[in-house]
C-alpha cells in the first residue's frame, strides 16, 4: 500500500523544500498522508474544476506545481475560489500537495522542462544558489576510512556537478585519553592512546545533514565521532533560478519566434526586437521571470524566454537581448510533465493522470 506520504517523500526528493524560497508555501495543503493512495492527478493549478476532475477520475491526491493556500486565512466560508477549492478538497477527503519554487530552483526541474522543449544543448542554472552547501569534516582509523566513505557517499555526500563520490583526505595522529564510563573500540579507559587516522572532508547539501550525520555515526568504530560541520558559501551548481544553453542551429529573430511559438504551442507572446542580431543562446525562466534580464544579459544570452513581463522593464533589453514573454501559464504548463514522470517511475499500485482542465485564467483573441 503507497501512502500519500510515500508520494511526498518521493517528490521531495526530486525537489527538496529546502529549496523553496522565503515566502513561499509549497508542501501539504489538504488531507491526511497517512491516507492510501487511490490516484493522482497532477496539474498547474489547483481549483475547483480540478477538483471535479479528480473526484471523477476517483483521484484522492492533487500534486499541483502553484499551492493554492498561499495567504493567510481567516475563514472557510467560500467567499473565493481559494476557500471553495479547499472545502471542496475536504468534503471529498481529497489531499492537495503542491511543488512550487523547490521545483523551480532544482537543476531538472521547472526551468530544465522549458530548456527540454527548446531542445537547448549545454545547459547551466542561470544564477545559482548560495548558501545551500556545507562541508563534514570527520576522522577516521586509518583502517575504516573506505567504510566510513562508502557510507557518506551513499548518503548524498560528495557530488559535486557531474562529479560523484568527490573527498579529501590527509593522513595523522589521532590523540585520546579514554575517561572512566567509556567503552573505546581503539584502547583502554585510564591509558592515552595515539591511532593512525584519516582526516575525511566532504561538502553536502545542507538539506541531508541529518540522514548523513545517522549514516556517519552508523559506519564510524568510534563511540564519540570526532567531527565538524561547516556552513559554505560557495554556490551550488545543481540549485538556482533560470536555465541557459544554446540553440542548434542558430536562428533569425524571426525564426527564432516561430520556433518558440511551436515548441511552446503558444497562441501569441510579447517580445522586443533585437533586428538582424542572430539568436544563439537563450536563457529561460518558467513564471515570473523579468528579475532574470540583467543576469540573462550578462550571460551572454541572445534571448530570455518568460512570463509576466511589465512594460518598463521591457526596456531594460536595451536592445541587447530578446524579451520573450511567453505568459506565465505558458512558460509552466509542462511541469505537470515532471509530476507525472516522476510519480508513475516510482509507484506502480494507482493510476497518475495529466489534468486535462486548463487553468490559464487569461484568453486571447487576435
Amino acid at each position: 500500500m503507497a501512502t500519500i506520504q510515500d508520494v511526498i517523500r518521493v517528490l521531495e526528493a526530486y525537489a527538496p523544500p529546502r529549496y523553496q524560497e522565503s515566502y513561499d508555501n509549497s508542501g501539504l495543503q489538504t488531507g491526511n498522508g497517512a491516507d492510501e493512495v487511490k490516484g493522482v492527478l497532477v496539474t498547474l493549478d489547483c481549483t475547483e474544476e480540478v477538483l471535479e476532475e479528480a473526484i471523477a477520475k476517483g483521484c484522492n491526491l492533487v500534486v499541483a506545481h502553484h499551492p493554492v493556500i498561499f495567504k493567510g486565512i481567516k475563514s472557510l466560508i467560500g467567499r473565493s475560489y481559494v476557500e471553495r477549492t479547499i472545502i471542496k478538497a475536504i468534503q471529498h477527503n481529497i489531499a492537495i500537495f503542491a511543488c512550487h519554487t523547490n521545483l523551480d530552483n532544482v537543476h531538472n526541474g521547472v526551468n530544465a522542462k522549458i530548456a527540454e522543449k527548446l531542445e537547448l544543448l549545454n545547459t547551466r542554472i542561470l544564477v545559482n544558489k548560495p548558501q545551500t552547501l556545507m562541508k563534514l569534516v570527520v576522522f577516521v582509523p586509518v583502517a575504516n576510512t573506505d567504510e566510513v566513505l562508502d557510507a557518506l557517499h551513499k548518503a548524498g555526500a560528495g557530488q559535486i556537478g557531474n562529479y560523484s563520490n568527490c573527498s579529501f583526505q590527509v593522513q595523522g595522529t589521532g590523540r585520546f585519553l579514554p575517561t572512566e564510563g567509556a567503552d573505546p573500540k581503539i584502547g583502554q579507559v585510564g591509558k592515552p592512546e595515539q591511532v593512525q587516522e584519516n582526516r575525511i572532508e566532504v561538502i553536502f547539501p545542507a538539506y541531508m545533514q541529518h540522514n548523513l550525520m545517522a549514516a556517519l555515526v552508523k559506519a564510524h568504530p568510534y563511540e564519540e565521532v570526532a567531527h565538524y560541520i561547516t556552513a559554505l558559501e560557495n554556490t551550488n551548481q545543481e540549485v538556482g533560478i533560470g536555465m541557459v544553453g544554446e540553440l542548434a542551429p542558430d536562428l533569425t529573430e524571426e525564426q527564432f519566434l516561430a520556433y518558440l511559438k511551436d515548441k511552446m504551442q503558444l497562441q501569441g507572446l510579447r517580445y522586443t526586437s533585437v533586428g538582424s542580431k542572430i539568436i544563439r543562446r537563450v536563457a529561460v525562466c518558467g513564471g515570473s521571470g523579468s528579475f532574470l534580464i540583467k543576469d540573462a544579459i550578462r550571460s551572454g544570452a541572445d534571448a530570455l524566454v518568460t512570463g509576466d513581463v511589465k512594460y518598463h522593464e521591457f526596456f531594460d533589453a536595451e536592445n541587447r537581448i530578446m524579451i520573450a514573454d511567453i505568459g506565465h501559464y505558458e512558460s509552466e504548463v509542462f511541469t505537470k510533465e515532471i509530476f507525472y514522470d516522476t510519480i508513475s517511475k516510482n509507484f506502480a499500485t494507482f493510476a497518475v493522470y495529466l489534468s486535462n482542465v486548463n487553468t490559464n485564467p487569461i484568453r486571447y483573441t487576435f
